[in-house]
């Protein structure tokens, strides 16, 4: 990845240098992996790109995570950008992003919120800031909002709507966060969307619960979207609008 984010070596006063050359030639930009997935929907392909880039802790003042995870999210705003992604190849030698007609949608636990945590600043920014990418609407819950409340802690000097969040972790640091998104392109047209997260006193919160959970300390994250050409009208409430 041209002018990647990579770590220093804090002792020294050479820049870039945590991984040695011969580190670099072997090491991969993806700590899990990044999958185009094309789908069909009648005569349409909708290509489903999904990563899950590290999260951007667990290592000390050189930043290598949180430097990886930037990048990890760079890869797919490089992907969908026209002129931004020569440098990626398939397995066959060839070049280039995703085609600038096709229509994706950006899918996957980006370990990093808009505001809060321990994200490089900007890191998922660019994706949310991608004239590429349909933002019009942000998946939302109530019990996000509750959680938030009663857990206190890191939550209180949060930035963040905590409507907007989608992970429950440590109540002291970072505190619940954004950190997993549905982010269709531009001219998909959004239906509804939200965050699985009910109240506490919804029977259906009992499969989320608090910690230790019963299922995941993240939240499911799903997003309605409607092709451009079904002729659907864009960016319409859903039913439930308590749930926004």
């Amino acid at each position: 990845m041209p002018g990647a984010l990579l770590p220093d070596r804090v002792e020294t006063p050479e820049p870039r240098d945590w991984y040695s050359r011969e580190e670099l030639g072997i090491f991969r930009l993806s700590s899990k992996s990044h999958w185009d997935v094309p789908i069909r929907i009648g005569d349409d392909t909708v290509h489903f790109l999904t990563s899950h880039p590290t999260p951007p802790v667990f290592d000390g003042r050189e930043d290598r995570n949180g430097r990886r995870n930037h990048d990890e999210i760079r890869l797919f705003a490089d992907y969908i950008t026209p002129g931004r992604g020569r440098y990626l190849y398939d397995d066959k030698g060839r070049r280039g992003g995703l085609s600038p007609s096709a229509p994706f949608v950006i899918a996957g636990d980006q370990n990093a919120d808009p505001f809060d945590g321990e994200a490089v600043p900007g890191a998922i920014q660019q994706l949310l800031g991608s004239p590429r990418i349909n933002t019009s609407r942000t998946p939302s819950s109530r019990g996000g909002v509750e959680q938030s409340r009663k857990q206190g802690g890191a939550n209180l000097s949060h930035r963040g709507n905590p409507a907007f969040d989608t992970a429950d972790f440590a109540d002291s640091s970072p505190g619940n966060l954004r950190a997993d998104y549905v982010l269709p392109r531009r001219d998909l047209k959004i239906r509804g969307s939200g965050v699985f997260w009910p109240l506490s006193s919804d029977p259906l919160f009992k499969p989320v619960g608090v910690f230790p959970f019963p299922s995941s300390d993240h939240r499911l994250v799903w997003v309605d979207v409607g092709l451009a050409a079904d002729g659907s009208e864009g960016d319409e409430d859903d039913e439930d609008e308590d749930d926004d």
